[in-house]
């Protein structure tokens, strides 16, 4: 099984500075790590995106063989083709003392109306969105909804949310991910869990 070679004790930070506090923290660092055929490197220069961890959640009808997405506004998809209107899972930071599975609740409930039991969340995995940047992490989990009472728009207002819920049928999905229609990795990566997962959820969660 793989093990790191080195931990964090092989990093040796002579600067850390914060130079810009907004939605996002920029923080810059003056840094040495060791190096695979020994010794330390050469002293670096890193510019460091400081986020919140954040989790979303795969929501899936297990009956009637369908994920709930929403659709919303993301400003870093301005210069992509298809527009910024991302399809994704809901999704949220944790800000809050709540732990993963309580945000994961809160966010089903305030961006597509689901109502959740924490005991019901399946974790699919967490992993590190843009390492070579920044310390955003995020927890995947897996919901079982069901998708005929899920509709509308949703959001917090004061937030600046304006959320479409989407329906779509788990066998589509996996067609727009083949042809690349899919666009931001967290749900690619739900989407082919699913893929992989979906025999084992029906029996769990189906009628």
């Amino acid at each position: 099984m793989y093990k790191p070679t080195f931990q964090r004790s092989d990093v040796r930070i002579a600067h850390q500075e914060t130079v810009y506090q907004g939605f996002y923290q920029v923080q810059k660092l003056k840094l040495q790590h060791r190096l695979f055929n020994g010794g330390w490197s050469k002293e670096l220069q890193r510019e460091l995106v400081v986020r919140l961890p954040a989790v979303a959640v795969l929501m899936y009808d297990a009956n009637s063989d369908e994920v709930v997405l929403i659709e919303q506004f993301r400003v870093g998809g301005m210069a992509h083709e298809d527009g910024p209107w991302q399809l994704e899972m809901v999704a949220g930071m944790i800000d809050t003392e709540e732990t993963s599975e309580q945000v994961a609740v809160r966010e089903c409930e305030e961006e597509s109306g689901a109502m959740i039991a924490e005991s019901d969340l399946e974790l699919v995995c967490k992993y590190l969105v843009t390492p070579g940047g920044s310390n955003e992490s995020l927890a995947i989990f897996c919901a079982p909804v069901d998708a005929s009472q899920l509709s509308g728009v949703h959001g917090l207002p004061t937030e600046g949310e304006d959320i479409q819920v989407q329906v779509i049928e788990r066998q589509a999905l996996w067609q727009m991910l083949q042809q690349g229609q899919l666009t931001n990795a967290a749900t690619i990566i739900a989407a082919q869990w699913l893929q992989l997962h979906y025999p084992r959820l029906k029996t769990q969660w189906g009628r």
